[in-house]
């Protein structure tokens, strides 16, 4: 079946098709197919097949070279992603740390506060005691002065009504002994 479909390509070649001899130069047929054998000599003299295959290889070397190069800088990328993570990760720790001193360090600053506060408010109340205690002292030394004052004229009054002249000699002459007794 095969040898049968060989051999009617080749009966049913366009040169067949053609009317008169093959082999002359009014045959388009024959013409077309010189010319496209002296342009495939041509092809081969000028070594075309092995340039455009110098050239395809060239192109097959820079690509593998770009592809190369790629690899390289991926892998580069990769190492700087790893790098910059790393010390996205470190500067993460270090900030944490940060905020944990800073939380710790207003922990013992409101500590220190409290006890200011309470050292302050200590102070300020004994303050106000002795303040109260001095305002109660003098309040009992003006009240004794005015119950002294009071007594006095009391006394006074009393000792006025009840004097008499010779009384009143008698307590006078008595009065400048003690002095005269307290002065020698």
């Amino acid at each position: 079946m095969k040898k049968l479909t060989v051999l009617s390509a080749l009966v049913a070649t366009p040169a067949f098709a053609a009317s008169g001899p093959f082999f002359s130069l009014g045959n388009t047929d024959f013409i077309v197919t010189l010319s496209f054998l002296l342009f495939v000599g041509i092809l081969l003299y000028a070594k075309v097949p092995g340039k455009l295959a110098g050239m395809l290889d060239a192109r097959s070397v820079q690509i593998k070279k770009d592809l190369d190069e790629a690899r390289a800088l991926r892998e580069e990328a990769k190492t700087i992603l790893a790098s910059y993570e790393r010390k996205q990760k470190e500067v993460q720790d270090q900030a944490d740390r940060i905020v944990a001193s800073a939380k710790e360090e207003a922990m013992e600053a409101a500590k220190q506060a409290k006890a200011d506060l309470k050292t302050s408010i200590a102070r300020r109340l004994a303050a106000a005691e002795d303040r109260i205690a001095s305002a109660e002292a003098t309040a009992i030394r003006e009240v004794r002065e005015k119950a002294v004052t009071v007594a006095v004229a009391a006394a006074g009054e009393i000792l006025a009504k009840q004097m008499t002249a010779d009384a009143a000699a008698a307590s006078i002459d008595d009065a400048i002994a003690q002095v005269e007794a307290k002065l020698h």
